[in-house]
């Protein structure tokens, strides 16, 4: 499954090949056909053709990004930094971390324009990542031998347990009730579904190592284990997850993607689900979409005043470009359903592509992104504007060709609404120029920038004060007066001291000084300084402001957030 940078990325790539006569059109044509038939790369295609050999296309990848090439073969791989990624993060990305100096994090990639995967292991391990080029093929083998304990992939082809049986299905939009089947299996199954959405968890995830699996639900932003189901049983609930979620049961050596619609008692609840390939088995990842649960109303997110303000200013705008950033799982679509549910009239018409569609939300025409037949972002973008739209919001701005549609349509008299993966409001504008949006474009059409994180919400039932010395709050930047709380852990929380989360907010209106410096190409630290001479609570800022009330602890800020230049 390609994003849209990967498809514009490899396009690029394969004109460069032919341009250096390192593969012709028909080489070219022949791999193409295996990359759509096996869902590989590109480069793996070609390799696999024999267009080209490894060697040859991996020193052209390093010249092109102008990156050192890393022989997985012959380097001294340090131990300590495969402890760094986790085995999922490096199968999902094909990457290998290869040596830290300092806050440098060596990592070897198959693709390495791919700056979500680099962004993500920013984000998983808190180091500054710099990619190194290798072989996707000694990358596989080198990611089998530091992260496999087992000898083949082989064992876990085994045959599906006989108790596994199809779903029923109802006839009220095709939900999935979840009975009381008698297969221990789908009892099983059934039990996590319902659990998890009782427990108010976010998301599921089902691994099977050698010996053992193991079921975790991520409850306010932090995975917990649960369950460890035998792992003869390991087959069958997969399958069994499989056969509700309409994906190929037989197939395991490829992510797949699909959706579960269930009924527990009267409430009805959707539920994403993604299999991966791991090394002693498929994990299987669930993100509940629970409806009842969806808080679409931005006065209750706890934003401060000015920033609350300054957000309803820019969506009541007819016109320009508000963008939502920040890691997977901080909440932006969550932000961007509520802005247009408080845009939602039957004058506007509303058209939004999303990549998946996670909440149905009536009065808005919303578009399900499928990058395998050409319904990108930038496709679906381009249709919206035959539409005749008054507001667009396109789930991710992740190439040019996106960027450049979405910044002529806020020109154009559309309200665009969109999210970037960048760390905080004031980077997002280079990020835009880095991608070849030109500045006054950029400047012109941007309304407004947020950037967001969640962190978790102190226990109301167990809070309670903490002494901290008065150089310890002058240091993290509170007040003198300022009382600080945690949570003691109670029964109510599980023993955590939180219960709940609660959104940090960066939130940066493109003011004329802004709109300057972005002209004159300025820095991100000269960016963010005028925001904040401006009145802009940074991350870290607006995180202290919600220690100081008592709502969340100093340890939550101080891991979700970064201290301003």
């Amino acid at each position: 499954m390609n994003n849209g940078v990967g498809v514009v990325a490899k396009n690029k790539i394969a004109t460069q090949l032919i341009d250096a006569k390192l593969i012709d059109e028909a080489g070219l044509a022949k791999a193409q056909e295996i990359q759509k038939q096996k869902g590989v790369s590109l480069g793996q295609a070609l390799v696999q053709t024999g267009a080209v050999d490894e060697a040859t296309y991996t020193n052209f990848l390093a010249k092109v990004h102008n990156l050192p090439l890393v022989d997985l073969d012959t380097v001294d791989i340090q131990m300590d930094c495969i402890d760094l990624i986790p085995a999922e993060v490096a199968n999902k990305f094909q990457v290998l971390p290869v040596n830290r100096k300092g806050r440098v994090l060596t990592v070897a990639m198959a693709n390495p324009g791919n700056i979500f995967a680099i962004d993500d292991i920013k984000f998983i391990t808190g180091l500054d990542v710099q990619p190194a080029v290798a072989g996707e093929f000694a990358l596989k083998k080198g990611i089998d031998k530091f992260y496999a304990t087992s000898d083949s992939l082989a064992s876990i082809m085994e045959g599906i347990e006989d108790d596994i049986e199809v779903v029923e299905e109802t006839d009220d939009d095709d939900i999935t009730a979840l009975d009381g089947q008698n297969a221990p299996v789908v009892k099983l199954v059934n039990t996590l579904l319902a659990e998890a959405v009782k427990m108010g968890a976010s998301d599921i995830h089902i691994e099977a190592y050698e010996k053992n699996m193991r079921v975790r639900y991520r409850m306010d932003g932090v995975l917990q284990e649960v369950m460890e189901p035998p792992i003869k049983l390991r087959n069958a609930i997969i399958s069994r997850l499989k056969i509700m979620s309409e994906l190929d049961i037989a197939e395991r050596r490829i992510p797949q993607d699909g959706r579960i619609k269930l009924k527990i008692g009267t409430k009805k609840v959707d539920l994403r689900v993604s299999t991966l390939p791991c090394i002693f088995g498929e994990k299987v990842v669930m993100r509940i979409l629970d409806k009842s649960n969806l808080n679409l109303d931005l006065s209750d997110f706890g934003m401060e005043d000015k920033a609350k303000a300054d957000i309803y200013e820019a969506i009541a705008a007819p016109f320009g470009m508000v963008l939502v950033t920040g890691p997977t799982g901080s909440g932006k679509t969550t932000t961007l359903y509520s802005c247009l549910s408080k845009l939602n009239n039957v004058d506007l018409n509303i058209m939004t592509a999303e990549d998946p569609v996670e909440y149905n939300i009536d009065g808005i025409n919303q578009v399900q992104v499928r990058d395998s037949v050409g319904l990108t972002f930038a496709s679906a973008l381009k249709a919206f504007l035959r539409q005749d739209p008054n507001i667009v919001m396109v789930g991710e701005i992740r190439d040019l060709e996106t960027g450049g549609i979405a910044t002529k349509a806020a020109l154009t008299g559309h309200l665009v609404l969109s999210t970037l993966h960048t760390n905080d409001a004031p980077s997002t504008i280079n990020r835009m120029v880095d991608m070849g949006i030109e500045p006054f474009l950029v400047a012109s059409s941007t309304v407004l920038i947020m950037a967001q994180r969640l962190v978790r919400r102190i226990c109301k039932n167990c809070r309670e004060e903490v002494e901290i010395s008065a150089d310890a709050k002058k240091d993290l930047g509170l007040p003198p007066d300022a009382t600080v709380s945690k949570g003691k852990g109670c029964e109510k929380c599980s023993g955590t001291g939180y219960s709940g989360r609660q959104g940090l907010y960066e939130v940066m209106p493109i003011t004329p000084g802004l709109r300057e410096l972005i002209l004159d190409r300025a820095s991100t630290a000269e960016i963010r300084r005028k925001a904040i001479e401006e009145g802009m609570l940074t991350l870290r800022h607006d995180g202290l402001v919600k220690v100081a009330k008592g709502i969340t602890t100093i340890e939550e800020v101080l891991r979700e957030t970064a201290v301003a230049d």
